[in-house]
């Protein structure tokens, strides 16, 4: 995995690259501000961006944006000490799959960047409470009836789980995963996980969280 390093904090930097390295990652780039990040992200063309909000120069939720407005194959997970719902929601408009707080274990940072590289999101109740209260999507959903199996995969979607976990999970093939992900999407008129995820809550299909 090809990682590129956003954060003021040099020392905070330092660790996460040592760790990322020891376990065979690359580290193609760390940079200290927002400014830095959007440039070194179009040339190193990163599998996974980690991406600070607080910096110096430009903030994360900009610099977020400009990437992705730059490249929208890019892939943006926000790790910052800010748990404001309205951060929450600025990174997720702005194009971020996912953002965690600095009190996630580094296991819990990896398994993120893994995530994220595989074309999945990263869906906490936070993450998922905050996209509900999207503005943006006030329409009234109405249930839309899903197969047994398909609500299996939908709940193990909100829950965080990647493909092949949910695979691993309900004993079939990483393809049938994909072709019941396709059929949600049509039935409940998602354009993608976190979309489908988002609908789902709001229908009263599945629930997140306790």
């Amino acid at each position: 995995m090809r990682v590129m390093l956003v954060d003021d904090h040099h020392l905070l930097r330092q660790s996460l690259k040592r760790q990322f390295e020891e376990l065979g990652h690359e580290v193609v780039a760390d940079v200290s501000d927002g400014i830095s990040a959007v440039s070194a992200a179009l040339t190193t063309r990163p599998d996974v961006i980690l991406m600070d909000i607080s910096m110096g120069e430009g903030d994360g939720i900009t610099a977020c944006r400009a990437i992705m407005e730059a490249d929208a194959r890019q892939r943006v997970l926000m790790l910052t000490m800010h748990a404001e719902i309205d951060l929450v929601r600025q990174s997720l408009k702005a194009g971020a799959v996912g953002y965690l707080t600095k009190d996630a274990t580094f296991d819990e940072v990896l398994k993120a960047l893994n995530l994220a590289c595989n074309g999945d999101v990263i869906v906490s109740p936070e993450f998922a409470h905050a996209l509900l209260q999207e503005a943006e999507d006030q329409q009234v959903i109405q249930p839309t009836a899903l197969s047994e199996r398909e609500m299996e995969v939908l709940q193990l979607l909100a829950e965080g789980h990647s493909t092949p976990e949910i695979a691993n999970t309900l004993f079939i093939s990483q393809k049938t995963v994909k072709n019941h992900l396709a059929s949600i999407y049509e039935k409940i008129d998602a354009r993608d996980r976190t979309h489908a995820v988002i609908r789902a809550v709001k229908m009263g299909i599945i629930k997140i969280g306790p």
